[in-house]
């Protein structure tokens, strides 16, 4: 659901210090919000205050957001943005290393794979035009 972000009330966080925001701001401008954030039904923020910061400093005006239909208490917030915070793992460096030179392949493949996908381009084309005729 599409938020205002102006509608969001921001309360008191376990997380001060919020970091750097400059990739998750480029992160944002590029594939923009990948994992929306969390009110409750008041609009008050529990999860995602990084992402919503980023999004303001872009000048955003709305964000999508998961907005919970029932009150909860203040305890199981809390938890819920613990959990939120906790619960991520970082990257090994083998699977980073591993996803890089995927995307390596994928952005430059062999010569053949190359071929091989103008060659299937090429056939769709043929066979696209073949149906049209009948």
């Amino acid at each position: 659901m599409l938020v205002k972000i102006a509608d969001i009330k921001v309360k008191k966080r376990v997380r001060e210090d919020l970091g750097d925001l400059e990739q998750l701001k480029q992160s944002l401008r590029t594939y923009g919000l990948l994992n929306p954030i969390t009110l409750n039904c008041k609009y008050e923020l529990i999860a995602g205050e990084r992402r919503l910061r980023a999004a303001q400093a872009l000048g955003w005006e709305t964000i999508n957001a998961i907005v919970l239909t029932k009150e909860i208490s203040d305890e199981h917030q809390l938890e819920m943005e613990l959990e939120e915070n906790n619960q991520r793992k970082e990257f090994t460096e083998e699977e980073l290393l591993e996803g890089y030179h995927r995307l390596e392949r994928l952005r430059n493949p062999p010569w053949y794979m190359r071929i091989w996908k103008w060659l299937k381009k090429i056939w769709k084309l043929i066979t696209a035009r073949f149906a049209k005729k009948k």
